[in-house]
């Protein structure tokens, strides 16, 4: 017995890539994600390309599964996708120690990541004809 099979929960024109995991905390890894909210899907792999940050290359590699997720198993056109969402969300935290002063200890904590994005099909924008 196998369980049942569920409905997509992305629309037709949707497609998504998640990694999960990612050894750097959210609220870094959402300074990056802003970076490529919103915008066409070519513009932003250009941008995370040349960003310096050390987890864009990460971020880079999701967007283009994403983007190869909806050209290959959907059928989307990869002219006109944009990044529709980037959600980022607490992973695990590892618990550590540093020695301190006076036999004391200082506790330190390594915040992992999950990182989703979602690529959607733009349907072109009507043109609106100017009245003479």
């Amino acid at each position: 017995m196998s369980k049942p099979k569920h409905e997509r929960s992305l629309a037709e024109t949707e497609a998504q890539a998640v990694t999960r995991n990612i050894r750097v905390s959210p609220r870094k890894l959402n300074l990056v994600a802003g970076l490529v909210r919103g915008r066409r899907a070519q513009d932003a792999v250009a941008t995370l390309t040349f960003s310096k940050r050390r987890i864009a290359d990460t971020v880079k590699k999701t967007l283009e599964s994403a983007i190869a997720n909806a050209e290959n198993n959907h059928s989307l056109d990869v002219d006109k996708l944009v990044v529709a969402r980037v959600e980022v969300g607490r992973s695990i935290v590892m618990k550590r120690f540093q020695a301190r002063g006076r036999g004391k200890a200082a506790r330190v904590e390594k915040w992992f990541s999950h990182l989703k994005i979602v690529v959607a099909e733009q349907q072109p924008a009507p043109v609106a004809e100017e009245a003479a």
